[in-house]
């Protein structure tokens, strides 16, 4: 165990997580819909990056919107705090975020690939909380994901004391999404296309400690998804046909792989 980078990670997973909400909000539209560019209460998100990095907080007060006398009491006016906070998982983001690198940081040490679990976490946190909004993982960041998990992984493999395969990452990639692919193929409706696309990221990082982890981390993902759709469906909150984000779960699924695979590394 290596407690201060622990700490270390945990405090690098809270700081990111403060900026999962704002990304989450902007991404979590319809497929038709192009990325929100203003704050609930209309104002324009400016900032770092194009305004995409940031707190999920409005620094512009929402002046008083006057509407015609017969529409509602209610309606008259916007309470000025009506935007100062927007987005989802606004609580829940940073100590996901922070639990999650605490544990990778535990269970890798300070090996090369810990950096690159890092940087997939908060990523892989906005996309589980775009999902669960709108059942959809947006190519702004699958795609992107994907090629810098393999390219980071590759010099990783090159620094001394690395746990991993870096042909073993590129195989289990393009096995996962493979797989997910023909998945796909045989029931469009219950599996989106970027489930396919997150396969490729998530199987590459599952891939760099072998067929086993790959194999776990894949497997874990549909049996908590399962868990999930069962438990919705005693709740009758959901049918059997209802639709429900997948790529929630198939991150935690990974994320226990790549814990077992690190800690088995180790």
């Amino acid at each position: 165990m290596h407690p201060l980078l622990i700490v270390l990670a945990a405090a690098y997973g809270a700081a990111t997580g403060l900026l999962v909400p704002r990304a989450a909000y902007r991404l979590a539209v319809e497929p038709e819909e192009d990325r929100r560019t203003t704050c609930p209460g209309g104002h324009p998100i400016t900032g770092v990056a194009g305004g995409w990095l940031g707190l999920a907080r409005c620094p512009a007060a929402a002046p008083p919107v006057l509407v015609p006398a017969a529409a509602p009491a209610a309606l008259a006016t916007a309470s000025p705090a009506a935007c100062r906070t927007y987005g989802p998982a606004r609580t829940a983001a940073p100590l996901v975020t922070a639990v999650v690198c605490a544990l990778l940081a535990a269970a890798a040490g300070p090996r090369p690939e810990l950096a690159v679990w890092l940087l997939l976490a908060p990523v892989a946190v906005v996309l589980g909380t775009v999902d669960a909004a709108v059942h959809r993982l947006p190519d702004v960041l699958t795609l992107p994901a994907a090629g810098a998990t393999a390219a980071l992984l590759g010099a990783a493999g090159l620094l001394p004391g690395h746990g991993g395969s870096w042909t073993g990452a590129l195989l289990g990639g393009l096995a996962l999404a493979g797989g997910y692919f023909v998945l796909f193929l045989i029931r469009p409706d219950g599996l989106g296309f970027g489930d396919v696309k997150l396969a490729l990221t998530l199987g590459t990082a599952l891939g760099w400690y072998g067929w086993g982890v790959l194999f776990l981390g894949a497997f874990a993902g549909f049996v908590l998804g399962s868990v999930y759709g069962v438990g919705m469906m005693i709740m009758q909150r959901a049918g059997r046909k209802s639709a429900m984000p997948f790529g929630p779960f198939m991150a935690l699924g990974a994320l226990l792989g790549l814990l077992l695979g690190a800690y088995g590394a180790s």
